[in-house]
């Protein structure tokens, strides 16, 4: 799909990257700028910059950059028109479409789906309040939650037949095809569809934007599985979400930390009980992405585990990951094997959040429960070996003897002896690397930099730079490659993205250059964009003949001390056809 391009400018002209910035990381004013933590790669010193004065991003830690449309779609994973399409419903802007060529098919069929999903959720929250839905009402009061807490989460019921949903989809007009996509039923063997939620108290899922992208079922009454969610989509991977971010995301700011719990009703109750810095995996361990989404709001997070087994390695799994990603976690481990959803119910939410402020950090959690106490030489030699093996996954050094200080004073085995054995078992682990090569940078055009600063900053007048033919006059072959990709890639797509352009670590100094001159450079008059296209034009045009009259007059003199007349008359004539060209430009 491609959007009129005033259009475009409209929407960038209304939307303030700061504010859009904001609502996925914590920025903090630096000057003209506002710097944060980058989402798209670890870091613990801030590299991600934010210009409202030019409305752009630039990480200089990793290279990534771009406008608020492309900062939507890196940090939200959608497409250009989705992009478009959230930031226009987002500004107020009516989009007029027109398509070009192929490739929406993909784009068509995610809105149909976020659609399709929509209105799911609508029909389910309206079986909720009906008087088939009674029983899962009952329920809901039983658990202490009311009816405004449901609309909230737009909890819903799924009643007690087969074909319920998909009757209501059929008589809507919508595809049961793509309805089975979405997950909302289920092929037959005769050829039909059937509903995959019955009889079931309905958790709407959503995405960060509030879209339902996916349900979870809780069964009512005898059955299993007890709980059922739907498969993953076009629009849902379940390691890449977390139940409750959309709604818990301000407030995990205003605490300074998150919490995170295993199930819907985890979520909702300490929601209802005041307690609403909470999200909840969907049926799977904690990944990276689910990280990676947090770190975007925090850097600290409280993890609830089991006493038991699982929750030791389930424990394990997590304390490598949140050191990977240099977060600050602490475990909760819940008296009585409660969940949260019992325990806050029960208790309250002073005892509550008593318990939460107590955690322990998960490393000393992990020392101190999951290795264990040795009592014998055999025990100790175990949890020393399983200390090890964990050492070696440990790749910041200072962590690494900070967890071998405490390993030494639980068994009382020398620092040194430590150091000596973990150093001996990393250096195994990990490849011999060569030695860094430090990245060099040509000098650069200052024009022709500038210029390509003006294309990336102002896309809709790059065709101007096509049209007078400038790049033929670039003087640096990488600046002439790059301009040329911009072009073609702004005709195509309508949108340049420098960090798909220019995607090597070699390209780097390049990027963090025209990015550096970016963000430092004033900003530019609307009345002036154009002319100051014109003006840098012309000037890299006045360059490129300066310094061909001067190699051409170097030639000359060099055919003048050989005595080739020849060679003279030739360079002679370029000479002079080069300055009618000069002139004509003049």
């Amino acid at each position: 799909m491609r959007f009129d391009d005033s259009k475009i400018e409209e929407i960038k002209s209304r939307v303030d990257i700061v504010e859009l910035a904001g609502e996925y990381l914590t920025l903090k004013k630096a000057g003209r700028n506002y710097l944060g933590l980058c989402p798209f790669h670890q870091e613990k010193t801030p590299s991600f910059t934010v210009n409202r004065e030019k409305q752009i991003f630039y990480c200089f830690g990793c290279g990534e950059g771009g406008n608020a449309i492309t900062l939507l779609m890196k940090i939200a994973g959608m497409s250009f028109p989705e992009a478009i399409r959230h930031l226009a419903e987002k500004t107020g802007v009516i989009l007029p479409a027109r398509a070009v060529g192929r490739g929406g098919d993909k784009d068509e069929q995610r809105d149909g789906i976020v659609g399709i999903n929509l209105k799911a959720a609508q029909w389910f929250a309206g079986n909720l309040s009906s008087p088939e839905g009674r029983a899962a009402r009952d329920y809901l009061q039983a658990r202490s939650l009311t009816e405004e807490i449901s609309r909230q989460f737009r909890l819903g019921y799924a009643p007690d037949r087969w074909r319920s949903l998909a009757d209501y989809l059929e008589r809507s007009g919508i595809s049961l095809k793509l309805a089975e996509e979405a997950g909302l039923v289920v092929a037959a063997r005769d050829e039909g569809f059937y509903d995959r939620f019955r009889s079931r108290l309905i958790f709407p899922i959503e995405n960060v934007f509030g879209e339902v992208i996916a349900f979870g079922g809780r069964i009512l009454g005898p059955g299993e599985p007890k709980y059922l969610n739907s498969p993953e989509s076009s629009v849902y991977t379940k390691g890449k979400n977390l139940y409750g971010l959309n709604r818990a995301r301000e407030a995990i700011r205003e605490e300074g930390f998150c919490l995170i719990v295993e199930g819907y009703f985890d979520v909702i109750s300490l929601w209802n009980a005041g307690i609403r810095n909470t999200v909840a995996t969907l049926g799977t361990a904690l990944t990276r992405e689910h990280l990676d989404l947090l770190r975007r709001y925090t850097q600290d997070v409280v993890a609830l585990f089991d006493p038991d087994e699982a929750g030791r390695r389930a424990l394990d799994r997590a304390l490598e990951l949140f050191l990977a990603a240099n977060m600050r976690a602490r475990a909760l481990v819940l008296p009585d094997d409660s969940d949260p959803d019992e325990f806050v119910r029960k208790y309250g939410k002073e005892k509550m959040t008593d318990l939460i402020a107590a955690a322990p950090a998960i490393s000393d959690y992990y020392i101190d429960n999951v290795l264990g106490d040795g009592k014998t030489f055999e025990e100790n030699r175990d949890l020393l070996k399983t200390a090890m093996e964990f050492l070696a996954k440990i790749g910041n050094g200072l962590e690494r003897n900070l967890f071998i200080k405490r390993i030494s004073e639980k068994l009382g085995i020398d620092q040194a002896l430590l150091k000596k054995e973990a150093h001996r078992k990393t250096s195994r682990a990990r490849p011999a690397q060569g030695r860094p090569v430090k990245a060099t940078q040509t000098d650069r055009s200052a024009l022709e930099v500038n210029l390509i600063r003006l294309m990336l900053e102002y896309p809709q007048n790059i065709l101007l730079v096509e049209n007078e033919d400038v790049l033929d006059y670039f003087l640096d072959e990488p600046l002439k490659d790059l301009g040329a990709k911009m072009i073609q890639t702004y005709k195509l797509l309508g949108f340049i993205d420098l960090h798909v352009l220019l995607p090597t670590d070699a390209d780097k100094p390049l990027k963090d250059m025209i990015y550096k001159l970016s963000i430092e450079a004033p900003p530019t008059d609307e009345s002036m964009v154009e002319r100051n296209f014109a003006d840098n034009i012309r000037r890299i045009k006045e360059k490129w003949y300066r310094e061909k009259k001067r190699l051409l007059q170097h030639q000359l003199r060099q055919a003048q001390e050989e005595g080739n007349q020849d060679m003279i008359r030739e360079l002679t004539v370029q000479k002079l056809d080069l300055m009618r060209q000069e002139k004509q430009l003049q």
